[in-house]
């Protein structure tokens, strides 16, 4: 966005869920550009929130942040209704009284929950999530539609798959069994490794924000109340899934990360964790009928570049 000329501003806590000095440095990427600014500020701060959306005057919001990982939420379920749900309210709030012109925010492919039919499609009822991670992801869906509706709020939610790349989370499984493979440390691998996952790179989730940035919903003159779809609506509102189309076998990423390291797993076979759930895959239909856009990248380039950039940051 700073490319094409915006002034953008970054909003984050920086909260210990991982590795501070991680984020920092991925800053440091972005701090030398005079278009870029940073705040640290919590989404749940109300009265900070307000000030912000006050003083900044922004023209849209795309909203990525929140607390994350299914397995935490089994814990700490209260971080959760936090940032979730009340930094969320905030959010809404504050686009709905300073005249933003759209709220692009990130759901989950984890609202789909207990659903089986594949691929998973945004037009699928999704009231059965399995863990709370994916029951405030799906409540953010509610909540912005009740915005959109009443507000007119344009309002745009992202269902990302599994997404992973340079600078990613240390709790997801490419860092963790990397990290581990190199240490010569065993890998968990869970549900006996019959698990799939749409395994999707980062730079394909960040064109598609980006292009779904520039498509202001409408409302859907089509949607009828008989028949509802969950993906559109009467009011400004779209959900849209983020995934590669091309669901991989845990066990064959894990070949590809052997190849790409030079280095066999040694592997503890463990059952499916509560919350998880064995296999996502994305319908992406939709995403490419209105921007154009797919995301393409195999697996075996999306594991090497983040191979190149997890021994290049920790010097291995």
């Amino acid at each position: 966005m700073i490319e094409q000329g915006r002034e953008v501003l970054g909003l984050d806590n920086l909260n210990e869920y991982y590795d501070v000095n991680l984020k920092k440095a991925r800053l440091l990427q972005l701090t030398d550009h005079p278009r870029f600014r940073f705040i640290k500020m919590d989404l749940s701060d109300r009265e900070g929130m307000v000030r912000l959306f006050k003083d900044e005057k922004l023209d849209k919001v795309v909203h990525l942040a929140a607390q994350a990982g299914v397995r935490y939420s089994l814990t700490n379920p209260h971080a959760y209704v936090d940032a979730n749900l009340v930094g969320f309210l905030n959010i809404l709030e504050g686009c709905r009284h300073n005249g933003v012109e759209h709220l692009v925010f990130a759901s989950s492919s984890s609202v789909y929950g207990a659903n089986t039919k594949m691929p998973f499609s945004e037009h699928d009822n999704v009231d059965h999530p399995v863990s709370l991670y994916a029951a405030t992801k799906k409540a953010n869906e509610l909540m912005a539609h009740a915005y959109a509706h009443l507000y007119r709020l344009p309002c745009t939610g992202l269902r990302f798959f599994t997404v992973y790349g340079p600078w990613g989370r240390p709790d997801m499984a490419l860092f963790l069994f990397t990290k581990a493979i190199l240490k010569d440390e065993p890998i968990n691998v869970f549900n006996h490794g019959q698990m799939r996952r749409d395994f999707t790179y980062i730079d394909d989730v960040v064109e598609g924000v980006v292009r779904i940035l520039g498509r202001i919903p409408q409302p859907n003159p089509a949607w009828s109340g008989e028949r509802p779809d969950c993906s559109t609506s009467s009011a400004p509102y779209r959900i849209y899934n983020i995934g590669n189309n091309n669901p991989v076998e845990l066990m064959a990423l894990i070949g590809v990360l052997e190849a790409k390291l030079g280095k066999k797993a040694k592997m503890n076979l463990l059952p499916l964790q509560p919350g998880d759930v064995p296999a996502t895959y994305a319908d992406i239909d939709n995403l490419a009928h209105d921007v154009g856009f797919k995301p393409r990248t195999p697996i075996e380039e999306g594991v090497e570049r983040f191979v190149e950039w997890y021994r290049d940051y920790y010097r291995i």
